[in-house]
């Protein structure tokens, strides 16, 4: 998977969206309820830093693929800025890419 950029790509979006879900069902509770701002503190910069390299390859992949901005780009982008986005990019858009380019 990491041979390709999409299957990099397919990385980073599946690595984003699992920060999220650790991030918000893991450390947001626990600092709310047990007041423990530590794990919030490292997983939330490496949420950050896994979405901005998500966007930045994106725009890479897009323009090293000359994908059509308004049919392939702009879903990728607009689905990254939903909650948990990235897996449905993973699943719908960047895996038939994968395996269509392959084929």
């Amino acid at each position: 998977m990491l041979k390709t950029a999409i299957g990099r790509v397919r990385v980073l979006a599946i690595l984003e969206g699992i920060s999220l879900l650790v991030l918000v069902f893991v450390a947001v509770p626990l600092k709310r309820l047990g007041g423990d701002a530590t794990l919030v503190q490292w997983i939330g910069p490496i949420h950050g830093t896994l979405f901005l390299l998500f966007v930045l390859n994106v725009f890479r992949l897009s323009v090293e693929e000359a994908w059509s901005f308004w049919q392939t780009t702009w879903k990728c982008l607009v689905a990254c800025f939903i909650p948990f986005g990235t897996f449905y990019v993973d699943h719908k858009i960047l895996k038939p890419l994968q395996y269509q380019k392959e084929a």
